[in-house]
């Protein structure tokens, strides 16, 4: 006969919390940082939470349609053999794009860096309105500005 003991009910986060000890911090994470992208009537507003980076710490490039923002948040510990070690903070080095509409003007984009929340302002493109274009007629008319009717017949071979 088997004897089967329900655990109680703090062993399991006993448990974690003890192997949580020991645990090594990986060496390199994937960090990936949230973004907001707010459209208004005459712009496009981008923000970045980036906290703990320095306005060096960030590129900005804008190529062949796309908008990229790059950079790298270092680790600030380094690995110790005595003593508690817990990194839950996400490091490492990231690069976010953006498709950004047909003709936005690269002059026009502006970045600003405040208490660790970058803003991108990206103008719109000017609307692409259809042109009407008259039609000037060179020719022989009746003198009341019309063409001439033209007369003719057609013959089937």
């Amino acid at each position: 006969m088997s004897l089967l003991v329900r655990p109680e009910p703090f062993s399991t986060e006993f448990n974690r919390l003890f192997n949580s000890l020991w645990e090594t911090p990986a060496v390199s994470q994937r960090w990936v940082p949230e973004m907001d992208l707010v459209e208004t009537e005459d712009h496009y507003l981008l923000k970045a939470d980036l906290p703990g980076m320095k306005q060096d710490d960030v590129s900005i490039e804008f190529n062949d349609g796309a908008l990229t923002i790059a950079g790298e948040r270092k680790i600030e510990y380094e690995r110790k053999e005595k003593g508690f070690f817990r990194l839950e903070r996400s490091f490492g080095k990231f690069s976010r794009s953006l498709t950004l509409p047909d003709g936005v003007d690269p002059d026009g984009i502006q970045a600003a860096f405040h208490d660790g929340v970058l803003e991108v302002t990206i103008p719109k493109p000017e609307q692409r309105k259809p042109r009407r274009i008259e039609v000037a007629w060179h020719g022989n008319g009746d003198g009341n500005g019309k063409p001439a009717t033209i007369e003719g017949s057609s013959t089937e071979s």
